[in-house]
Parts: structure tokens; sequence; C-alpha cells
């Protein structure tokens, strides 16, 4: 069974008050779920279409591991904690 990953991109943040509530939230909520983040900043360099922005990997034991804990409780309070307050876009990927 190959592991997941969740990759966030952060395309604009509007209320940093916000994202710091998530994050409070959302961390334990991933680590309980047994998401390990590999890594979280701006990103070093982008190319292409890329944008220098926010980005975090997290790393689960499965796909189906990372989709339970995006639909769990403790990560739904997170996003509401956040609501409104950034632009992203969060992928669910199968590891290969």
């Amino acid at each position: 069974m190959p592991k997941g990953y969740w990759i966030a991109c952060y395309r604009e943040i509007t209320h940093p008050d916000k994202l710091s509530a998530y994050a409070k939230l959302a961390a334990p909520a991933i680590e309980a779920g047994g998401g390990k983040f590999l890594a979280r900043g701006t990103a070093a360099q982008a190319y292409e279409a890329g944008l220098r922005e926010r980005t975090v990997l997290i790393e689960f034991a499965s796909v189906e591991q990372a989709i339970a804990t995006h639909d769990s409780a403790g990560y739904r309070a997170a996003l509401a904690a956040l609501a409104g307050g950034a632009v992203r876009d969060l992928r669910i990927v199968a590891g290969i």
C-alpha cells in the first residue's frame, strides 16, 4: 500500500491570526491521524508556473489515512478556525 501525502500551497494569507489559530488545531489533529510533517515554509525557488508561496508537505502511512485525517472532527475544527484566513490548494496524492 503506497504512502499518502498532503501537499498544501497557500496562494494568499489574508488573516495571519486565523492561520495561527488553524495551525494550533491542525498540527495535533494531523499528528493524531499519523501525519508526519516533512516540509513547511516558503518555497526556496519556483519554476515554470510555480509561485514562491508557503507550501506544506505531510506524509501518512496510506492515502486512506490521509483522507480520514482530513475528514476527522479535529481537522474540521482547524478548518473552521481558518475560514476566510487563506486561499490555498490542498491535494492528497499517493506515493510511488
